[in-house]
């Protein structure tokens, strides 16, 4: 959450205004960690570690710590299947992600998940989602909630570009205008819903725009500029949280990878790719922190090692926990009958 109130006088970068050294740090580390996890994933699918497909975000990294920067453990997030950010973003522990996608039993789905589907309700993560535009409903639910328990919670809701031609985005933005939710919808606009472009997808020239026929704020910022995203979404945030309402924040941003370990990214051209990495969300923030006396170089290469020690360290966990047992292969598949509760009046006798 913020650390103090802004003084009238201030006129320094959003971030510097909202948030104390502490923080900032903590935000370029979970940045690193992100870009190492993804990285250290690669090539533990290139080494036959990991089976299966992941969807990576790796040039995303300021759209997910950035946006996460004002919620607090309590409040909750909805995630995609490009999630691994998200996730790190909020709070989860990069040992158990890396047990899941190993398939192992001390993953967050005791290996059972795999990329897609890592969930830590612990921390408000309500879950990655392999279904295009499924967190969406979800978030609406998580929120409609925390209204009808007064709980002061906010629900953000991550989704991609190629999500804002869902119904479910249609819907879900409906809903939570009529009554007032108190929910985020953060779109991270990579420019590609798997090989097609938002040009050649979608009529609007911004998402951002469509927030206007429910009749809620619609912004849209650079995506790779955490002061962008953290000042849009920490006011959508605000003003969900003092209930009035949902908003819609585009964050413009890009993948670096594929959309899958299978693209061969025959759509886009080196050129495109290069450009944006040349503006890495990374460097622009650890830059800005330097500038502004936050850190020093040695400081910031202390945070890049720090992240290292942590991905490696997670990793040999995932390495070195159980496989789950052949013998528990139903397990948390189908409920079992408990005969006990069949002769208690209105008992549904499952457990």
């Amino acid at each position: 959450m913020r650390d103090a109130a802004a003084r009238p006088d201030d006129n320094r970068p959003y971030p510097l205004r909202a948030y104390g050294p502490a923080r900032l740090k903590e935000a370029l580390r979970r940045m690193y960690l992100i870009r190492k996890f993804e990285e250290s994933a690669e090539a533990c699918y290139a080494r036959g570690l990991i089976h299966g497909t992941m969807h990576l975000s790796i040039g995303q990294e300021a759209s997910a710590v950035g946006a996460c920067m004002s919620l607090s453990e309590e409040d909750k997030i909805t995630s995609t299947h490009r999630g691994h950010g998200h996730c790190i973003a909020k709070g989860a522990d990069v040992g158990r992600m890396f047990a899941e996608f190993f398939g192992k039993e001390t993953g967050y789905c005791r290996g059972r998940g795999g990329s897609m589907h890592i969930a830590d309700p612990a921390k408000g993560n309500l879950g990655a989602n392999g279904i295009v535009g499924g967190g969406l409903p979800i978030a609406v639910g998580a929120a409609l909630s925390a209204k009808r328990l007064g709980t002061g919670t906010v629900t953000l809701c991550f989704f991609g570009d190629g999500a804002n031609n869902e119904g479910a985005f249609h819907e879900s933005l409906n809903m939570a205008a009529i009554w007032a939710l108190p929910v985020v919808f953060v779109c991270e606009n990579n420019r590609y819903g798997m090989s097609t472009s938002v040009e050649r997808s979608t009529a609007v020239a911004s998402v951002a725009e469509r927030a206007v026929a429910y009749a809620m704020p619609g912004v849209s910022v650079d995506g790779n500029d955490f002061s962008a995203v953290t000042e849009a979404v920490d006011a959508a945030v605000a003003r969900a949280r003092a209930g009035e309402g949902p908003s819609l924040v585009e964050l413009r941003t890009y993948r670096w990878r594929g959309h899958s370990k299978s693209d061969r990214n025959l759509y886009r051209t080196r050129e495109e790719i290069r450009e944006w990495m040349a503006r890495d969300p990374i460097a622009r923030f650890a830059a800005f922190l330097i500038e502004h006396g936050v850190i020093d170089e040695p400081g910031r290469a202390a945070i890049e090692r720090e992240a290292d020690e942590a991905i490696a360290e997670a990793i040999e966990f995932a390495r070195s926990s159980p496989e789950p047992d052949v013998a528990d292969v139903v397990r948390d598949v189908y409920t079992t009958r408990d005969p006990a509760a069949d002769s208690t009046p209105g008992g549904a006798g499952t457990r």
